[in-house]
């Protein structure tokens, strides 16, 4: 089957960024309070409520995953870029990551406690979310609990040229309203459970937010 075009750009714009990623992303620890809440409050919710693993779709560099495992859960990461994977492999051996796309995600049915997509969705076309999303319902064991977080938009398409210190991609992002994203997750079978809308910090322009959700016993 021919890749969507959407995943080879990403892949490659972010294999070409890694590192200069790696030197400018946040670390779990340097999260503000709220996003660091949530982490936690998601984290709890799996421990309470869910049998098996989380897989945090769209790790990147392994931090937030390796945040999970600290906090008492059995992570592990999938990334569509290889790139990413090497430098997650590195700095947390003792963890599993793999090379994947959460349109076809090498994982059984209900198998997953929970699932992290954490800045991960917002380069989906809107036409793949449906597609991404009925993973997730695919994937979770019933009674397993979604956190999805990212910026959002009123339906904005941004094509940049250039990221990270001045490295060429080629990826796209797409801004919805939190609530067409929380839509689009009921769509899939999923019950919204919360949801936190946080302003621009200072100096940033986007709003972000963080949607949990749970797959019906």
């Amino acid at each position: 089957m021919t890749e969507a075009s959407y995943l080879t750009a990403l892949r490659e714009s972010y294999d070409t960024v890694a590192a200069a990623y790696i030197a400018r992303v946040k670390t779990p620890a340097e999260l503000d309070p709220l996003s660091r809440a949530m982490l936690a409050a998601f984290a709890e919710l799996v421990q309470t409520d869910a049998r098996g693993p989380v897989a945090d779709l769209g790790c990147g560099p392994g931090r937030v995953t390796a945040h999970l495992a600290e906090l008492g859960l059995s992570a592990f990461g999938v990334d569509l870029s290889p790139e990413m994977i090497k430098h997650a492999r590195a700095a947390y051996p003792g963890l599993r990551f793999t090379v994947g796309s959460m349109t076809a995600l090498q994982i059984g049915n209900d198998e997953l406690g929970g699932i992290l997509a954490y800045y991960s969705t917002h380069h989906t076309p809107p036409q793949w979310l449906p597609t991404v999303f009925s993973e997730f319902h695919r994937t979770l064991t019933p009674g397993g609990h979604l956190m999805l977080a990212g910026y959002v938009g009123n339906h904005e398409h941004v094509r940049p040229t250039r990221a990270y210190g001045d490295h060429p991609v080629s990826y796209e992002s797409y801004l919805l309203p939190a609530d067409r994203i929380a839509e689009l997750l009921h769509q899939a079978g999923l019950v919204v459970t919360t949801r936190l809308v946080q302003e621009p910090e200072e100096g940033m322009k986007r709003k972000i937010a963080t949607i949990l959700a749970r797959k019906p016993r």
